[in-house]
């Protein structure tokens, strides 16, 4: 059996993290410990230890005797007041989950050689200072999750192509006005946390994240979403609070049409036959602009006064999603038409629902 210090880097996919493999002499748990440093007592045994925690003290910068703890696979140093990672940390070569969410940090933080934790599959950051996302996190290769929720983000670079293995990404809670599209060559990322910011749109190359399974947008900016989401084979899709939303939940009211509005609805649903010799120009093009009813089981038409509707059409047969169409009545349903359909006219059912595809598609 290799010794912890020969381990090879190529084994730690075979190792498991789980906190069975964590206990007795190779585990130390000092949380709530009022600790503003590592403690001495700790030192001898340093090389033994495989996970440390740290979490809930009084620790302000990591310090640089962390390097003793040469075969850390787990190190949570989260809820403390740090401000500073020492460059020391960098030496941990087998650290595979790092848990510091709830500090003091910011870019200036992280040391240089940060990147060089290629061992490093989980790290969370969550409830710092980051502007940005330090250059270094796109350098760990064998990254799977990635957890930057409650900073200040206000971007994330293009450089995060690079975590080709990532498949957890929590981005909530921040300042982000949009994406680069290069989220799209995450091939493998299964949950896309983007909650609680300013999204004003989405890149068209999400439609690349086959395996996409979640994905969390409530509480933006977003009016639109790019067409190519319904390809997604998603299980789980959070709009609430944006602005497509709201608008489909706000009280519509519906104005009566007026006298010349139905008129003009009879003279077009009944097929009237009128040129400019019966009418004046003015009503020839008021009748010339009429809409058709979206119903396709109704040949209604209408003006001015229009109906807004909710629809809610099914998106990859696992959820629905709200459609905005637009009725001659707000009597008007697919049972009960405003206006019947007559046999002559089934020839027109395409293009009302190629039409109610547009508007939800387009």
């Amino acid at each position: 059996m290799a010794s912890p210090g020969s381990m090879s880097l190529d084994g730690l996919s075979s190792c498991s993290s789980s906190d069975s493999e964590f206990h007795g002499e190779n585990a130390e748990d000092l949380s709530f410990s009022e600790l503003d440093a590592i403690p001495e007592f700790l030192m001898p045994c340093a090389h033994q230890l495989k996970s440390l925690q740290l979490d809930h003290n009084s620790i302000t910068v990591l310090p640089r005797s962390i390097a003793m703890f040469k075969n850390l696979i787990t190190l949570d140093l989260s809820n403390n007041q740090m401000s500073h990672l020492s460059s020391e940390l960098c030496s941990l070569s087998f650290l595979r989950t790092l848990s510091a969410k709830n500090n003091l940090l910011d870019t200036e933080s992280i040391p240089k050689d940060f990147g060089s934790l290629q061992a490093l599959e989980i790290l969370n950051f969550s409830g710092n200072g980051f502007i940005d996302v330090p250059i270094q996190i796109t350098e760990l290769s064998r990254l799977r999750s990635l957890y930057m929720g409650q900073n200040c983000l206000k971007s994330l670079p293009s450089e995060v192509k690079h975590l080709t293995r990532l498949q957890n990404l929590y981005l909530g809670g921040n300042q982000l006005s949009g994406i680069p599209a290069e989220v799209g060559q995450l091939q493998n990322l299964a949950c896309l946390v983007l909650c609680d910011n300013q999204l004003q749109s989405l890149p068209p190359t999400l439609v690349s994240l086959r395996r996409l399974q979640s994905l969390s947008l409530h509480n933006n900016c977003l009016s639109t979403l790019p067409p190519e989401i319904v390809s997604l084979n998603l299980v789980e899709l959070s709009l609430r609070n944006n602005p497509l939303i709201m608008k489909f939940v706000q009280e519509m009211v519906h104005n009566p049409p007026s006298l010349l509005e139905l008129s003009g609805r009879t003279i077009k649903s009944e097929k009237v036959k009128y040129s400019h010799h019966d009418l004046p120009g003015n009503l020839l093009h008021y009748l010339e602009s009429a809409h058709r009813c979206v119903n396709p089981k109704c040949k209604g038409v209408y003006f001015s006064a229009r109906v807004e509707h909710v629809k809610f059409v099914d998106f990859c047969g696992k959820y629905r999603i709200p459609l905005m169409q637009y009725l001659c009545s707000p009597q008007c349903t697919a049972a009960h038409p405003s206006v019947q359909a007559s046999e002559s006219d089934t020839d027109d059912d395409d293009s009302a629902s190629q039409k109610i595809r547009k508007v939800l598609l387009g």
